[in-house]
């Protein structure tokens, strides 16, 4: 296989984890981690509407089988409310908290500021470059 492929990769993988480390060290503070970050992000794009374990799966970033122990964590802090889904009793809705809303607001600035010198080192150009090249790696 080609050595500069494989260095690409794992360069990749580096800095996702890297990424994802960071991010949370920077929420530490706060007793969240990435992940419930993530959670509470996809709950607010939700803009109100409960939607369930599943869906928060589909969409997060680093698909986690842990979905519903990060939400019951979330809920133990106030942050989301869980109720029986009205069409199947069998699922349950996750809905984000104005407390949530709230947090996240922190959490957003928080995670602005340590992306901010990044910002830098990527001009626009190069910026795009480098998500057509991952797409591209991953076929899209």
């Amino acid at each position: 296989m080609n050595k500069e492929y494989l260095e690409a990769i794992l360069e990749i993988i580096r800095t996702g984890h890297w990424i994802t480390d960071s991010v949370s060290k920077e929420l530490k503070e706060f007793d969240i981690y990435e992940p419930q970050f993530n959670v509470l992000r996809i709950l607010r794009g939700a803009k109100g509407n409960p939607i369930s374990v599943n869906t928060i799966l589909e969409k997060m970033i680093q698909r986690s089988s842990n979905v519903t122990r990060i939400v019951d964590k979330l809920a133990a802090k106030g942050l989301v409310e869980r109720t029986l889904c009205s069409q199947d009793r069998r699922k349950m809705d996750i809905i984000i908290t104005d407390e949530g809303l709230e947090l996240l607001k922190k959490l957003d600035t928080k995670v602005d500021n340590f992306h901010k010198p990044m910002l830098n080192n990527l001009s626009t150009e190069e910026a795009i470059t480098l998500k057509k090249l991952i797409k591209k790696l991953k076929g899209e």
